[in-house]
């Protein structure tokens, strides 16, 4: 399913309410803070968040983190009431205990922030992307932790050779 910016294209701004990362409990612009650093952007409709999603966020949080790198991932809650989901994401971080991701909410409408072109039905959209520029995006109406691998090797493709 087509969801997400362009491939090749510049990473727009992601102004969003940071509810778990370094920014916590403020309104951040992740794109700008990312700049060039290998990033797994990930827009999450909150009202279909569900077991199968947590599953391939922690999955793709652990393989982010054998990287030993720079790279992250941002998560996004898209749609849904805004407070909720800021109210909601800290406890989520509790039981999930992310490492390399930032769980953040969007305060607009399920489609995301303005030009990250988010399907409105794709339940998760991934987005990967290096030195500001968006290089693979998976749109998902369907996911859970086997859907991990692709996402995970078009993020190590970013990544400097050793």
């Amino acid at each position: 399913m087509t969801s997400g910016p362009e491939k090749g294209k510049r990473v727009p701004a992601l102004k969003v309410f940071d509810a778990t990362g370094p920014h916590e409990g403020k309104e951040v612009d992740y794109a700008a803070d990312r700049k060039d650093a290998p990033t797994v952007y990930v827009f999450v409709r909150a009202d279909v968040w569900d077991r199968p999603m947590a599953r391939f966020l922690k999955k793709l949080d652990e393989a982010v983190q054998k990287g030993g790198g720079d790279e992250r991932v941002v998560a996004v809650w898209v749609g849904g009431d805004a407070d909720k989901n800021k109210e909601y994401l800290p406890l989520a971080q509790k039981s999930l205990q992310f490492q390399a991701t930032s769980l953040t909410v969007f305060a607009g409408d399920k489609t995301g922030p303005e030009k990250w072109d988010v399907n409105s039905d794709a339940h998760l959209t991934a987005v990967v992307a290096a030195k500001g520029v968006v290089t693979a995006v998976f749109g998902y109406r369907s996911i859970n932790e086997t859907d991990v691998p692709a996402v995970h090797d078009a993020l190590k493709k970013t990544l400097p050779t050793k």
